[in-house]
């Protein structure tokens, strides 16, 4: 039997569980959470944090970023929201904007990072190639939608369309006769697997100040999004004849090169633990050992009967007990 010289597009974007009806589209997001959580928790342990804190941020900042990809969808592209009442929360039906998620999740993350008072930086370079993962296995519940495609093509790879989803995407009429188009969502999701790896690598070669990982994240996948929006004839507000993303995407990809330079530039930070000390309770320890060994160094080395021997043991001892008091006032 002959191989298809194109994709086929799936039958159908859902399936029931009895009276729970479960789309692709939101399936794939809660992969993609799922896998960004698994990969921030061994990358935050790795980098001397608590995984646990991992959870209570993705508690916070998840939904955070789905509100905002929501709003930045139905502010950036009013025409694809569907005319009923809950048209603008329908986000099963597709339609959410990944710059809008990252800002309005970012924003709740961080505040949550600094009432735990943890290093902030460091979680963002933590955090920056497990989006990626996550963006990347989103866009496969675009495949199921039949969305998000690019211009007509006849390459193999090319993505068989339906007529009903080409007039429901909002393409130009002058494209509706053809039947196979360019699968920009897997152009993403290739990309962003492979930047995520980019970036696991470059934290282990190369001595990145952070948070500049979050910084080529931002670079990276807004200066691909130049590309992707090049391609891509689905709905969308133009202004002088390009896309709006693309104007957002090259706004970032200027923002996020910027950033890198200017966290690379500065001097390195003195390092500090990425969470905070649990306790001090090794601290009284710590210094009733310095004390001892004060006193310890302030004893006669053997007998010494002249005066200014005594002197200089008597000086020592007092500094032993000066050391030891100092010691006793700083500990909480």
């Amino acid at each position: 039997m002959a191989m298809p010289a194109y994709i086929p597009s799936p039958s159908i974007n859902s399936f029931s569980i009895g009276p729970l009806v479960v789309h692709f589209y939101a399936l794939m997001y809660l992969v993609g959470i799922t896998a960004a959580v698994i990969i921030t928790r061994r990358r935050w342990r790795a980098a001397g944090g608590d995984p646990e804190l991992v959870g209570d941020i993705a508690l916070w900042g998840v939904p955070a970023g789905i509100i905002g990809a929501r709003i930045y969808f139905d502010i950036t592209t009013p025409m694809d929201v569907p005319h009923v009442w809950y048209g603008a929360f329908a986000i099963w039906s597709g339609g959410l904007g990944v710059w809008g998620g990252i800002f309005l999740g970012a924003a709740v993350s961080i505040w949550r990072l600094r009432r735990h008072g943890v290093n902030v930086a460091a979680f963002m370079d933590a955090v920056a190639p497990a989006l990626l993962v996550a963006q990347g296995i989103g866009r496969i519940g675009n495949y199921f939608n039949k969305e998000l495609f690019g211009r007509p093509t006849t390459l193999p790879w090319g993505l068989e369309i339906p007529y009903q989803y080409r007039v429901s995407g909002g393409i130009p009429a002058q494209y509706l006769h053809f039947a196979t188009f360019q699968p920009t969502f897997g152009y993403e999701l290739i990309f962003d697997f492979a930047w995520a790896g980019v970036l696991v690598w470059l934290g282990h070669h190369r001595g990145i100040k952070p948070p500049g990982l979050f910084a080529l994240y931002v670079f990276g996948y807004s200066a691909y999004r130049i590309f992707e929006e090049s391609l891509r004839v689905d709905s969308s507000v133009h202004i002088f004849g390009l896309r709006l993303n693309t104007y957002i995407a090259t706004a970032l990809a200027i923002i996020g090169a910027v950033w890198f330079y200017r966290t690379q530039r500065r001097p390195a930070p003195v390092e500090a633990p990425v969470d905070p000390p649990a306790d001090a309770a090794s601290e009284p320890a710590e210094s009733a050992e310095s004390a001892e060994s004060a006193e310890s160094a302030a004893e006669p080395a053997g007998d010494a009967g002249e005066t200014g021997d005594a002197v200089r043991s008597g000086d020592t001892a007092v500094a032993g007990d000066a050391a030891a008091s100092g010691s006793e006032q700083t500990t909480p």
